[in-house]
């Protein structure tokens, strides 16, 4: 559940129907946003200490974090704080970022020294420690707030552009720990999987905390597929698994076929061993704002098959998919 390409969590209303609607369909779960664009949906006192702003103006007055949490709760609906836009500060335009202004030393750069940014998305560096505080700091503050089910990184959390690391500190990091001078001397393979493994020094740094708050809130994270995942954006997420910091992974096998789908299905199923089948759920694409809705046929089939490859349940991006359906999905 979005804020974007959807106006479902605009008002209470909408999201109590929203809410029935999941109910009526057999959704047990539901994502909801509350950090996109650089900000936050609910008022939060994390990010107005960083940037004397402490909420969305579009959801100003409102909080609709708390009011999915008593809609859904009441519904006996889990519900995950999901931190959408990760470790990316803005999209499109950094021009309008009070992030890039205020914060200059946190963004991202690339082999030339250019802001990093991909498919549209300007990065922070994520190995840097002022981004990392942030982010650690939102999510704890959401777990203290809220009676939340779980918390959720997706395919920016965490997460960075492969293309990123060449700033000055992340040169110096590499060079400390490696005891070579990284501007010269570099071989780019063990590079990007040093860059992925203090990713996933990050992750784990982030379960322990949110469990230490509380034990039974679930920390999931729906990466891309690997190893795309770790080529593309340094999530190594096999890695979260067998060292036991992620509860769930729901990897993106976005698929516009269902050949396809079944392909990396198949890929997906022969990545994992032991229980780890148990923790990971695929993540399907349903719709894409108004450019993309899978038929009846195609989301069915999806599901067919994740029924054939044993995995239990799959995670549908995204809400207005529902809209599209009267009947029962799991019929």
């Amino acid at each position: 559940m979005t804020n974007v390409g959807s106006r479902v969590m605009y008002s209470k209303d909408s999201m109590a129907r929203a809410v029935q609607q999941c109910k009526e369909q057999g959704i047990n779960h539901i994502f909801v946003v509350v950090w996109n664009k650089g900000m936050t949906m609910y008022p939060s006192n994390v990010l107005n200490r960083y940037i004397g702003v402490d909420q969305d103006p579009l959801f100003k007055g409102r909080d609709p974090i708390q009011e999915l949490i008593d809609l859904a709760h009441a519904q006996k609906i889990k519900v995950h704080a999901w931190f959408e836009f990760g470790f990316s500060f803005a999209y499109r335009d950094t021009s309008s970022s009070i992030w890039f202004k205020k914060y200059p030393d946190w963004v991202g750069r690339d082999k030339k020294g250019a802001v990093l940014m991909k498919n549209g998305f300007y990065w922070w560096n994520a190995l840097h420690p002022g981004p990392q505080a942030l982010l650690k700091e939102l999510i704890l503050e959401v777990v203290d707030k809220y009676d939340i089910d779980g918390v959720q990184g997706d395919d920016r959390l965490p997460a960075m552009p492969a293309e990123g690391g060449w700033d000055p500190f992340t040169q110096s990091l590499y060079e400390a720990a490696n005891g070579k001078n990284a501007q010269k001397v570099i071989d780019e393979e063990s590079f990007l999987q040093w860059k992925a493994d203090r990713l996933s020094e990050f992750g784990k740094n982030i379960y322990d905390a949110v469990k230490q708050k509380r034990k039974s809130c679930i920390v999931s994270w729906a990466p891309s597929i690997y190893p795309w995942s770790k080529q593309q954006y340094l999530q190594d997420w096999p890695q979260w698994l067998a060292g036991g910091y992620a509860d769930y992974i729901f990897p993106q096998l976005y698929r516009y076929k269902l050949d396809a789908y079944e392909k990396i299905l198949k890929e997906l199923n022969g990545q994992l061993y032991g229980k780890m089948k148990k923790k990971v759920f695929p993540g399907i694409l349903t719709s894409l704002g108004d450019g993309y809705q899978a038929g009846e046929e195609m989301l069915r089939g999806m599901i067919d098959l994740n029924r054939k490859y044993g995995f239990n349940g799959e995670v549908l991006f995204y809400y207005e998919t529902l809209n599209h359906f009267q009947k029962n999905l799991y019929q």
